[in-house]
C-alpha cells in the first residue's frame, strides 16, 4: 500500500506561482513512477507531469514551459512547481503512483488538491 497526500493548492492571479507537494509513505520502495493529473468542471482528468524511477521527466506540452515536477527524496515528496499560472489551469491536482508489488501493478490516488486561478 502507498499512501499519497497533497498540499500547495489555494487561490492565485494569473502569472503567479504556486508550488505543489505530494507526500508519499507505506511501499514506497515499490513505486515507480508519480504523476500530477489535473482536472478541470466538466472534463475529462488529464495528465500533467510525471517522474520516474531515476528522476526521468515528462510534461504535457500546455505547461512544459511554465512547470516543473521534482522529487526531495529526503522528505518523500514529489513537487510541482508552477509558474506564470493561467486562469486556464485553474482544476483539482491530484497525484498518482504507480507501483509494482509481486507481479502486479497498482495505483494510487491522493484526495486531491484545489488550484484557482484568476484573471
Amino acid at each position: 500500500q502507498v499512501q499519497l497526500v497533497e498540499s500547495g493548492g489555494g487561490l492565485v492571479q494569473a502569472g503567479e506561482s504556486l508550488r505543489l507537494s505530494c507526500a508519499y509513505s507505506g511501499s514506497t520502495s515499490s513505486i515507480m513512477s508519480m504523476g500530477w493529473y489535473r482536472q478541470a468542471p466538466g472534463r475529462q482528468r488529464e495528465l500533467v507531469a510525471t517522474i520516474i524511477r531515476g528522476d526521468g521527466t515528462s510534461l504535457a506540452d500546455s505547461v512544459k514551459d511554465r512547470f516543473t515536477i521534482s522529487r526531495d527524496n529526503a522528505k518523500n515528496t514529489v513537487n510541482l512547481q508552477m509558474n506564470s499560472l493561467k486562469p486556464e489551469d485553474t482544476a483539482v491536482y491530484y497525484c498518482k503512483a504507480e507501483s509494482f508489488m509481486g507481479t502486479r501493478w497498482y495505483n494510487y490516488w491522493g484526495q486531491g488538491t484545489q488550484v484557482t486561478v484568476s484573471s
